[in-house]
Protein backbone atom coordinates (compact mmCIF):
# COMPACT_ATOMS: atom_id res chain seq x y z
CA UNK A 1 0.00 0.00 0.00
CA UNK A 2 1.33 3.78 -0.60
CA UNK A 3 3.06 4.81 2.49
CA UNK A 4 1.23 8.67 1.47
CA UNK A 5 -2.73 7.25 1.35
CA UNK A 6 -1.91 5.48 4.53
CA UNK A 7 -0.81 7.93 6.56
CA UNK A 8 -3.84 10.10 5.13
CA UNK A 9 -6.07 7.41 5.93
CA UNK A 10 -5.15 6.97 9.61
CA UNK A 11 -4.49 10.03 10.25
CA UNK A 12 -7.66 11.57 8.56
CA UNK A 13 -10.13 8.96 8.41
CA UNK A 14 -11.39 8.72 12.53
CA UNK A 15 -11.89 12.36 11.40
CA UNK A 16 -13.81 12.13 9.14
CA UNK A 17 -15.94 9.42 10.94
CA UNK A 18 -16.57 11.42 13.81
CA UNK A 19 -17.61 15.06 11.49
CA UNK A 20 -19.73 12.05 9.68
CA UNK A 21 -21.84 10.83 12.61
CA UNK A 22 -21.48 14.14 14.33
CA UNK A 23 -23.27 15.80 11.92
CA UNK A 24 -25.41 12.93 10.71
CA UNK A 25 -26.66 12.16 14.27
CA UNK A 26 -27.93 15.52 15.09
CA UNK A 27 -25.11 17.34 16.45
CA UNK A 28 -24.27 14.89 19.31
CA UNK A 29 -20.92 14.68 20.39
CA UNK A 30 -20.88 11.46 22.58
CA UNK A 31 -23.02 9.09 19.70
CA UNK A 32 -20.10 10.69 17.26
CA UNK A 33 -17.10 9.61 19.83
CA UNK A 34 -17.50 5.87 19.92
CA UNK A 35 -17.23 5.14 16.55
CA UNK A 36 -14.27 7.97 16.33
CA UNK A 37 -12.53 6.15 19.61
CA UNK A 38 -12.56 3.09 17.30
CA UNK A 39 -11.50 4.55 14.44
CA UNK A 40 -9.05 5.78 16.32
CA UNK A 41 -7.69 2.67 17.49
CA UNK A 42 -8.02 0.66 13.84
CA UNK A 43 -5.88 3.56 12.81
CA UNK A 44 -3.26 2.77 15.41
CA UNK A 45 -3.18 -0.96 14.66
CA UNK A 46 -3.34 -0.80 10.72
CA UNK A 47 -0.56 1.74 11.26
CA UNK A 48 1.29 -1.24 13.62
CA UNK A 49 0.43 -3.80 11.08
CA UNK A 50 2.24 -2.05 8.39
CA UNK A 51 5.24 0.26 9.83
CA UNK A 52 5.77 -2.26 12.80
CA UNK A 53 5.65 0.41 14.87
CA UNK A 54 3.28 3.59 16.09
CA UNK A 55 5.16 7.14 15.90
CA UNK A 56 4.82 8.74 19.20
CA UNK A 57 2.67 11.52 17.68
CA UNK A 58 -0.59 9.47 17.05
CA UNK A 59 0.01 6.94 19.71
CA UNK A 60 -0.52 9.62 22.10
CA UNK A 61 -3.19 11.53 20.23
CA UNK A 62 -4.80 7.91 19.68
CA UNK A 63 -3.82 7.40 24.02
CA UNK A 64 -5.92 11.22 24.81
CA UNK A 65 -9.02 10.75 22.38
CA UNK A 66 -9.80 7.22 24.12
CA UNK A 67 -9.08 8.55 27.59
CA UNK A 68 -11.53 11.83 27.19
CA UNK A 69 -13.52 10.43 25.04
CA UNK A 70 -14.09 7.50 27.06
CA UNK A 71 -14.38 9.82 30.39
CA UNK A 72 -17.04 12.07 28.28
CA UNK A 73 -18.93 9.02 27.29
CA UNK A 74 -19.15 7.57 30.90
CA UNK A 75 -19.53 10.75 32.85
CA UNK A 76 -22.43 11.59 30.15
CA UNK A 77 -20.34 14.71 30.11
CA UNK A 78 -18.65 16.67 27.23
CA UNK A 79 -16.65 18.93 29.32
CA UNK A 80 -13.77 16.18 29.18
CA UNK A 81 -13.35 16.43 25.54
CA UNK A 82 -13.54 20.19 25.30
CA UNK A 83 -10.57 20.69 27.99
CA UNK A 84 -8.25 17.65 26.11
CA UNK A 85 -6.79 20.29 23.53
CA UNK A 86 -6.28 22.43 26.47
CA UNK A 87 -4.57 19.69 28.83
CA UNK A 88 -2.53 18.42 25.33
CA UNK A 89 -1.40 21.96 24.24
CA UNK A 90 -0.31 22.56 28.28
CA UNK A 91 1.41 19.37 28.85
CA UNK A 92 3.51 19.83 25.40
CA UNK A 93 3.57 23.60 26.16
CA UNK A 94 5.18 22.42 29.95
CA UNK A 95 7.48 19.74 28.34
CA UNK A 96 8.88 22.35 25.90
CA UNK A 97 9.65 25.13 29.22
CA UNK A 98 11.10 22.04 32.13
CA UNK A 99 12.72 19.70 29.28
CA UNK A 100 15.84 22.10 29.51
CA UNK A 101 16.04 20.93 33.02
CA UNK A 102 16.01 17.61 32.26
CA UNK A 103 18.29 17.15 29.47
CA UNK A 104 21.29 19.32 27.70
CA UNK A 105 19.34 20.69 24.61
CA UNK A 106 16.10 22.22 24.13
CA UNK A 107 12.85 19.33 23.64
CA UNK A 108 12.04 20.39 20.55
CA UNK A 109 15.61 19.42 19.14
CA UNK A 110 15.40 15.81 20.38
CA UNK A 111 12.20 15.59 18.54
CA UNK A 112 13.04 17.77 15.51
CA UNK A 113 16.51 17.43 15.31
CA UNK A 114 17.39 14.82 12.16
CA UNK A 115 14.62 17.67 10.03
CA UNK A 116 16.50 20.75 10.87
CA UNK A 117 20.16 21.80 11.12
CA UNK A 118 19.77 24.52 13.74
CA UNK A 119 22.64 26.38 15.80
CA UNK A 120 22.17 26.24 19.53
CA UNK A 121 20.64 29.47 19.65
CA UNK A 122 17.97 28.35 16.72
CA UNK A 123 16.85 25.55 18.75
CA UNK A 124 16.53 27.65 21.79
CA UNK A 125 14.34 30.64 20.11
CA UNK A 126 11.89 27.84 18.49
CA UNK A 127 11.63 26.15 21.15
CA UNK A 128 10.07 29.10 23.56
CA UNK A 129 8.49 30.41 20.27
CA UNK A 130 6.53 26.66 20.12
CA UNK A 131 6.07 26.61 23.63
CA UNK A 132 4.31 29.97 23.93
CA UNK A 133 2.42 28.64 20.83
CA UNK A 134 0.90 25.63 22.86
CA UNK A 135 0.12 27.74 25.91
CA UNK A 136 -1.74 30.10 23.41
CA UNK A 137 -4.14 27.43 21.89
CA UNK A 138 -4.52 26.14 25.01
CA UNK A 139 -6.34 29.30 26.16
CA UNK A 140 -7.68 29.75 23.13
CA UNK A 141 -9.60 26.48 23.58
CA UNK A 142 -10.81 27.61 26.62
CA UNK A 143 -12.14 30.76 25.40
CA UNK A 144 -13.65 29.05 22.69
CA UNK A 145 -15.34 25.77 24.06
CA UNK A 146 -16.75 28.46 27.37
CA UNK A 147 -17.91 31.18 25.15
CA UNK A 148 -19.25 29.45 22.21
CA UNK A 149 -21.53 26.92 20.99
CA UNK A 150 -20.25 23.05 20.63
CA UNK A 151 -21.32 23.14 17.44
CA UNK A 152 -18.94 26.48 17.26
CA UNK A 153 -16.25 24.15 18.95
CA UNK A 154 -16.11 21.73 17.31
CA UNK A 155 -15.56 23.30 13.39
CA UNK A 156 -12.85 25.46 15.29
CA UNK A 157 -10.95 22.18 16.62
CA UNK A 158 -11.20 20.86 12.97
CA UNK A 159 -11.04 23.97 10.64
CA UNK A 160 -9.54 26.24 12.74
CA UNK A 161 -6.47 24.94 15.03
CA UNK A 162 -5.00 23.26 12.12
CA UNK A 163 -4.64 26.44 9.48
CA UNK A 164 -3.66 28.24 12.67
CA UNK A 165 -1.10 25.51 13.62
CA UNK A 166 0.12 25.98 9.64
CA UNK A 167 0.32 29.24 10.05
CA UNK A 168 2.33 29.61 12.55
CA UNK A 169 4.44 26.78 11.35
CA UNK A 170 4.82 29.22 8.51
CA UNK A 171 6.10 31.92 10.18
CA UNK A 172 9.29 30.01 11.72
CA UNK A 173 10.69 29.65 8.16
CA UNK A 174 12.41 33.10 8.43
CA UNK A 175 13.73 31.83 12.04
CA UNK A 176 14.92 28.61 10.40
CA UNK A 177 16.30 29.99 7.61
CA UNK A 178 18.41 32.65 9.65
CA UNK A 179 19.76 29.90 12.22
CA UNK A 180 20.49 27.36 9.98
CA UNK A 181 23.40 25.70 9.69
CA UNK A 182 25.05 24.89 6.12
CA UNK A 183 26.67 21.67 6.42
Amino acid sequence: MNKSLLKFLTDFGPLAIFLYIYYSSGKDIKVALIPFIIATIIALGIVWFFEKRVPMVPLLGGVFITFFGGLTIYFDNPIFIYVKPTIINILFGLALLFGKYFTNEPILKKILGNALNLNEEGWKVLNIRWMYFFFSLALLNEIVWRTQSEEFWVNFKVWGLLPITFIFTAFQIKLINKYKINE
